[in-house]
């Protein structure tokens, strides 16, 4: 049976290197009979890979398009890359965040010892250009990851907004991504209530052993918005800008900011945050961006704030 396993998962292994191969091709690379190979293709088949056969010269086997995604297999190098490549998706693209997340925690838990170091080494010589979204440490995401699926509490430090240091005890539930920030839905041991936790203020995080039992839970995204909304960020700024409305909205999508015409081409826009030199940064390569002049609106410190970021600009540039 082990024997009949290995070869099965070696035919699948050819399978994925090459379009198509020929009966006579696999029998020798295989060393089995023709009707010995029809078996194997038979038993890849029904574990869900569609193995397409087609007779006569030119013809022979291939792996086709099916109707549901089969697992696959990874070379060492390919598995790296995957990894890595996940890393950056979970941090930087909110449309594929959570489910790279997902992914990330399967590769984890299956991954040996000296590809994990090859990782952690190829993610710390890559430098990922800053944006919109918040950096998040994605080995944060998969411990969390890890503790929701397997139903274990989870601790960590946490810095609250008005910045208190406290330790947490939490029963984790989801993980929230806003397209700005990496939230947690969790059952708060101590406060005895749900609560949302920004990850990016989170520190020391570990899975316990402890195991819980499900609670039934709030709707973790209508959750998370409703805490965003009843705390809100410490800067709320308002610019205008002499572009089309619709140019600014491709450039700052809805969840960075709102944008709204005020006559033709001039756009007001609405943005917060709790940094507001970040929101100088973004503000100002959105104007340079769409080609506009930017207007402060309100508050006024936010014009010091973009004066400093220009003067850094300026700063770089060779004498």
């Amino acid at each position: 049976m082990a024997e009949t396993t290995e070869r099965v998962l070696r035919l699948l292994g050819l399978f994925e290197t090459r379009s198509v191969w020929t009966g006579p091709e696999l029998t020798g690379l295989l060393g089995v009979t023709t009707r010995t190979l029809r078996r194997d293709v038979e038993r890849l088949r029904e574990l869900g890979y569609p193995i397409e056969a087609t007779p006569g010269v030119g013809g022979g086997y291939r792996l086709g398009t099916g109707g549901r995604m089969p697992p696959l297999l990874l070379e060492e190098d390919e598995v790296v890359a995957v990894t890595v490549a996940l890393r950056v998706g979970a941090q930087g693209i909110s449309a594929i965040g959570e489910p790279a997340v997902r992914a990330l925690a399967k590769l984890d838990q299956v991954m040996p010892p000296r590809l994990r170091g090859e990782v952690v080494a190829l993610a710390e010589a890559t430098a990922v250009l800053p944006g919109l979204t918040d950096e998040v440490d994605t080995g944060v995401l998969v411990v969390l990851a890890h503790a929701i699926r397997d139903r274990v509490r989870a601790r960590f430090g946490y810095t609250s907004r008005v910045g208190d240091q406290v330790e947490r005890d939490v029963e984790p539930y989801r993980l929230v991504a806003t397209g700005r920030r990496w939230y947690l839905l969790g059952w708060d041991l101590r406060r005895e209530d749900w609560r949302t936790f920004r990850l990016d203020r989170m520190a020391g995080v570990r899975a316990s052993t402890f195991r819980f039992t499900p609670r039934v839970a709030p709707d973790p995204v209508e959750h998370v918005q409703q805490a965003i909304r009843r705390t809100g960020d410490a800067h709320r700024v308002r610019v205008r800008l002499t572009a089309d409305v619709e140019a600014v909205r491709r450039r700052i999508p809805e969840q960075y900011g709102t944008s709204r015409e005020v006559s033709p081409g001039v756009t007001e826009v609405t943005s917060s945050a709790d940094d507001l030199g970040m929101l100088a940064r973004h503000l100002t390569m959105a104007a340079f961006d769409v080609g506009a002049r930017l207007e402060v609106i309100d508050p006024p410190e936010l014009r010091g704030a973009i004066d400093d970021f220009t003067d850094r600009l300026s700063a770089l540039r060779a004498p």
